[in-house]
């Protein structure tokens, strides 16, 4: 589902700037609106691939909880690198809570991140909150994500 989420940027990048597509983003294209209109498919949404199964995740939502869970993994790896999956969790979890108490309450609104945020740890706390997944997270959870 992500890989057809990708192509779509791809395209409406290519499109908006008036680039060509290039031939595999073509043809996907193309094999995509042909079995929407041959009605192999009963929505553009099969078609593309984009339909999740009844009680799955929507793929907006599916998008953000990977931009979220590679922040986090980022976090966890650049800013305590010498950490237990465990500690990590634990810090990660006790500045995700300050961090939603705090400075999300303003940089919500933000469209970019402040400059100062930059390689600290609240760069890849700006950027797991904007993601639009759920956050702050439980410890439990965290340490999922945190797995290898």
């Amino acid at each position: 589902m992500l890989a057809s989420i990708r192509n779509l940027r791809e395209i409406t990048e290519l499109c908006q700037t008036g680039e060509s597509l290039p031939p595999n983003l073509s043809k996907w294209l193309g094999d995509t609106l042909h079995d929407f209109l041959a009605q192999r498919a009963p929505s553009l949404d099969e078609a593309m691939g984009l339909k999740y199964p009844r009680g799955g995740v929507p793929w907006w939502i599916e998008e953000a909880i990977v931009k979220r869970d590679r922040a986090l993994r980022e976090m966890g790896g650049i800013c305590f690198p010498d950490h237990s999956r465990s500690a990590k969790a634990a810090l990660i979890h006790t500045l995700s809570n300050r961090y939603a108490a705090t400075a999300w309450l303003r940089d919500r609104e933000a469209e970019d991140m402040p400059d100062f945020y930059r390689d600290t740890p609240r760069e890849y706390l700006w950027r797991a909150f904007k993601s639009g997944a759920t956050m702050p997270l439980s410890e439990r959870h965290l340490r999922t994500i945190l797995m290898p």
